[in-house]
């Protein structure tokens, strides 16, 4: 476990100061790579300087979170929209059909009964390779942005494998997937980025669900003690 895992797990709260010497003892490292990380974190934007030195973590507003998305989905967007235009390869075409049937399998069955883990590894898995259709540009870019807090694909998955509610979302995120992939396919560029920007609201959908309809499951997502508003 790392400074990141210890804030998004919700062990650290917002506002609260990173104690390098705490951090050390805790995690078992020099302070050197722990500096480095805090320094990584801030300009991810996880932790904010302080005037007095060090770090503190931050706190997030609904429309920050939002945007984050928003912009993941732009971003995956355009990544959807140039290799449908630019066409793909059919080996890396077949990579992604592979990777649907296997989260065909892992939803197979009745909502209580699907493989969730395997459906979180493969739903990761599914985006890096969207992700690496894109140029290196794109993709440094896509990934700079899903490491802010709830950007990522999976940024409510690995938390809500029990919240019945988020899990028959994943039946229409399944359909989104082959939709997209089919277009790509077909080299419609601009179907594949609309795809790709709606499929990243279901993150938006989720998070509005837990703060506006049942804030009891915010237990359950410990990262949305981020979230103020």
């Amino acid at each position: 476990m790392g400074v990141r895992d210890l804030i998004i797990s919700g062990e650290i709260r917002a506002g609260s100061r990173l104690s390098e010497l705490a951090l050390v003892e805790r995690l078992g490292i020099s302070r050197t790579p722990l500096r480095a990380a805090l320094a990584r974190l801030g300009e991810e934007g996880l932790v904010e300087a302080i005037p007095s030195g060090g770090y503190a973590v931050r706190s997030f507003s609904r429309e920050e979170v939002v945007d984050a998305i928003e912009l993941r989905g732009a971003l995956e967007g355009l990544a959807l929209r140039l290799a449908a235009e630019r066409g793909v390869a059919p080996a890396r075409m077949g990579e992604l059909g592979r990777l649907l049937e296997g989260i065909d399998e892992a939803l197979r069955g009745e909502v209580a009964d699907m493989d969730f883990d395997r459906y979180v590894d493969l739903n990761a898995a599914f985006h890096e390779k969207l992700w690496g259709l894109a140029s290196q540009t794109i993709r440094r870019e896509l990934e700079r942005v899903t490491s802010l807090p709830f950007a990522s694909p999976s940024a409510f998955l690995d938390k809500q494998a029990n919240v019945i509610e988020f899990r028959r979302s994943l039946y229409g995120a399944q359909t989104q997937h082959r939709a997209m992939v089919e277009a790509i396919g077909l080299r419609e560029g601009s179907r594949a980025e609309a795809l790709a920007r709606e499929h990243a609201r279901l993150a938006r959908q989720n998070l509005e669900f837990v703060l506006d309809q049942d804030r009891s499951l915010i237990r359950r997502v410990p990262a949305l003690s981020l979230v103020v508003g």
